[in-house]
């Protein structure tokens, strides 16, 4: 829509509040946005020079507009909100759901079971969460382990079972981490008020948990139990503990969400953190691009609004740094100056500045390394798309190259727990192969690697990755088969143009998904293998090892020595062209150079015989 077409229909949207829509020449809805002033709001996308070039794009593909007009700007919210996560439109802000968060499981069961999980099922039972983090969980579980006694077990613990004395307690009893349920020894009643402790947990409420093991310590004291009491005593410890290292500000304050929004030129970054009583209980950094000339108040706002909703928040106030709409009007909007509310809203801004330094180094760095969870969720992605026995924490990479079939070099490089092991990455002289054989040179370099290991009692790869595809993984099995390590590790070839990987024994490869997370690692993987490989051969260059008669003529560099031995093979066969011949590929000046200095060295030797 050219800005004549948009002149003409502007007379059309009036001066309201409402949201408008903008549609490709297919139908397709590209942006849905909202505005106090629908005409002012649309108008602005044509009538001012755009310096955004997402926002230019934009523009450049709107062939027809559609506008709804709303009583007053908070109900535009609601309907933006409502018809962006509805539609997903390209140029809005995305804010898909992580299905992968951990949650911890209140089983629906008598005497229900507690436990983590990553799957949402329908069947009545009480999830926590989602948690931002697999070790936020791990140490949940851990407290409630310690200073709550569950069972652990899957049995039916119905009436009828218990009644008909169908079970009979195990070691968790007899340690003290189940009351024994199984056998009668706990009722329903007392358990479930158990469960109702997890919950305070779960949820930061640590005092009401605290304050009714302190009365049943005294209770044990006055009846002189005080084995018993000393018991209760270290759990009252454990969790006060846990409180301090949580509690952020004043344990008395009410449950609040806090959110703030940073933004440099292509992203936005959100942090959000959930508070119960002075405790953190969640945190959450969403990196958000620009895909439109979104407003950082109208951004805060519907990303808050998902990560209330993503967390299950209740809370009744919202503690943000500049005035937002939200989609409950029973909700407080809080900007503080001072105090313990403007610490936390501080303490978010410092988290999102954080979060966007480290995204800005790991892109210049190339890097892009995740957390240790991340990381784990992306080998278990792995080791099911590869069908592995095994998850890969240990995966090793082996590549080789040649200089024209001089002086053969070799790289592997290792890699655990998804990060890059440097400390154990290797590079190889190839000892027993000549010339330009590359199958030859990878069966070398994987007997070396894996008779060493052997010899000296290593532990194996879960995964090893060959660079090459089918020729390359064939030798590299031979190797494998003569030191008799077949079926200790999963061995495959990866393709160097399709990025396919071949299984031993498949005639057809495996080509995962682009956007696949187990084909990201693998990709990224490959490349550093690249990345080392062609570090050593530099450097392995740059101290002589790889020297050609063409380096030492005066006049004459490393590009053009490289360039003829991969037009004409050998010095050999260059000593024997002419002139003009040399000339197709070093030009002119070097080319007679060349020439002089083998024929005059022919000329000296012949003088001096």
């Amino acid at each position: 829509m050219t800005r004549a077409e948009f002149s003409t229909l502007s007379q059309t949207i009036p001066h309201q509040p409402g949201c408008y829509k903008y549609y490709d020449e297919n139908k397709e809805l590209l942006y849905v946005g909202k505005a106090k002033d629908l005409r002012k709001r649309v108008g602005s996308y044509f009538n001012k020079t755009l310096d955004n070039y997402k926002t230019r794009k934009l523009v450049s593909l709107i062939h027809s507009i559609d506008f709804t007009v709303t009583d007053s700007e908070h109900d535009a919210f609601l309907l933006e909100n409502s018809l962006i996560k509805h539609y997903q439109p390209r140029f809005n802000i995305s804010l898909k759901d992580d299905k992968t968060y951990p949650y911890i499981v209140i089983k629906k069961e008598h005497f229900p079971r507690v436990f983590f999980t990553r799957r949402v099922i329908r069947d009545g039972s009480e999830y926590l969460g989602p948690f931002t983090g697999l070790a936020r969980v791990k140490e949940l579980l851990e407290l409630v382990k310690h200073n709550i006694p569950l069972r652990t077990c899957s049995l039916n613990l119905s009436p009828g079972n218990i009644a008909r004395g169908k079970y009979k307690v195990c070691l968790e009893y007899h340690i003290g981490n189940c009351k024994g349920p199984c056998e009668g020894l706990q009722t329903e009643a007392d358990y479930n008020e158990q469960i109702q402790q997890v919950r305070y947990v779960m949820k930061g409420n640590i005092a009401d948990v605290v304050k009714e093991l302190k009365t049943e310590m005294l209770d044990r004291a006055e009846k002189l139990e005080f084995e018993k009491a000393q018991i209760i005593k270290k759990k009252i410890e454990s969790l006060q503990s846990y409180q301090s290292k949580s509690t952020i500000v004043n344990p008395r304050m009410d449950n609040a969400d806090v959110a703030c929004i940073l933004a440099d030129d292509n992203y936005f970054y959100v942090n959000y953190m959930m508070v119960s009583k002075g405790t953190i209980v969640h945190t959450k950094t969403l990196q958000i691009e620009k895909k439109a000339d979104e407003q950082e108040e109208d951004v805060l706002s519907l990303a808050l609004d998902n990560l209330r909703e993503s967390f299950g928040s209740n809370a009744r106030e919202v503690i943000v740094p500049l005035e937002i709409n939200v989609a409950d009007t029973n909700i407080k909007v809080t900007i503080p100056k001072a105090g313990d509310k403007r610490q936390l809203l501080d303490l978010a801004i410092k988290n999102a500045e954080i979060f966007r330094q480290e995204v800005k180094r790991k892109d210049t760095l190339m890097i892009g390394e995740a957390t240790k969870e991340d990381a784990l969720n992306v080998l278990a992605e792995m080791q099911d798309s590869l069908q592995l026995t095994e998850l890969p924490t240990h995966i090793e990479c082996f590549d080789n190259s040649n200089f024209q079939g001089a002086y053969p070099v070799a790289a592997m490089v290792c890699f655990r727990d998804g990060q890059p092991a440097k400390k154990d990455y290797r590079h190889f002289h190839i000892k027993t192969v000549e010339g330009i054989n590359d199958f030859a040179s990878m069966s070398e370099i994987v007997y070396r690697r894996y008779k060493r290991l052997s010899d000296e009692g290593q532990p194996l790869p879960q995964l090893v990755i060959i660079d090459g595809g089918k020729g390359q993984l064939s030798a590299a099995l031979k190797s494998i088969d003569k030191l008799g390590l077949i079926g200790k590790m999963t061995i495959v070839g990866l393709a160097k143009q399709e990025e396919s990987i071949f299984f031993p024994g498949d005639s057809e490869p495996l080509q995962l998904p682009y956007d696949n997370p187990a084909h990201l690692l693998i990709r990224r993987i490959r490349d550093e293998v690249h990345r080392f490989g062609i570090t050593f051969h530099r450097q392995v260059r740059s101290k002589g090892t790889i020297k050609n008669d063409l380096e030492g003529i005066p006049g004459i560099g490393e590009k053009t020595s490289i360039e003829l031995l991969k037009a004409f093979r050998s010095v050999k066969n260059i000593k024997t062209l002419t002139e003009r011949e040399l000339t197709r590929v070093a030009g002119a000046s070097k080319a007679r150079i060349i020439w002089n200095y083998f024929h005059e060295e022919k000329d000296e030797g012949a003088e001096v015989e």
